[in-house]
């Protein structure tokens, strides 16, 4: 389970950011090109430059999740674009189609700022993470993976949690090294 939203976010804030989301979607599904939003248009705090994953399912089942771990972009940006991203871009599923869209529900989770994780083997780090709260970055040279809070629904144990991690990373599950490098960070979520 993934942190609940602060007070930063009302619930204006995330009914708009909701409904951007999906008005972007659906824009790029009908018009063929994404959806330019201005910032000065919405309210302070989707103005933030923050970091988002947007989160597509049908029915309950993944069907495409893009994100940003950096913030480098207006949070309202972000949404939009990552929203688009998920639709269209998620290597892991064909594109989204106009049968399909009705049927999507979205979540948007608002990354925290990464925190590096100390640890002295991999049985440490698996004492150190907090089930259900922490997301995590893995980067072990060019391989590099993350799971959101929420992955902890279907993957309840630390270590198994860590194992699929590195697989996402592309690694071997068994895999480790002294060189891995693990950040973790909460999310804000809300659907």
């Amino acid at each position: 389970m993934s942190q609940a939203p602060s007070d930063i976010f009302t619930d204006a804030d995330q009914k708009v950011l909701l409904e951007v989301a999906r008005r972007g979607i659906s824009h790029e599904l009908y018009q063929y090109v994404p959806l330019h939003v201005k910032p000065a248009d919405f309210p302070a705090p989707l103005r933030e430059v923050r970091a988002t994953f947007v989160t597509l399912k049908i029915e309950g089942n993944l069907r495409g999740c893009i994100g940003t771990l950096e913030a480098r972009r207006p949070l309202i940006v972000d949404v939009v674009h990552n929203a688009g991203a998920a639709a269209f871009a998620d290597p892991r599923f064909a594109r989204v189609t106009r049968a399909e869209f009705d049927q999507i529900s979205i979540e948007i989770s608002v990354l925290g700022p990464p925190q590096s994780i100390g640890f002295a083997s991999e049985d440490d780090l698996i004492t150190r993470l907090r089930r259900g709260i922490d997301g995590l970055i893995l980067t072990e040279g060019d391989h590099r993976g993350t799971f959101l809070p929420a992955v902890w629904e279907q993957l309840p144990d630390p270590r198994q949690f860590v194992e699929h991690l590195k697989a996402k990373a592309g690694l071997p599950r068994d895999y480790w090294s002294d060189t891995i490098r693990i950040s973790r960070y909460t999310t804000e979520s809300f659907s």
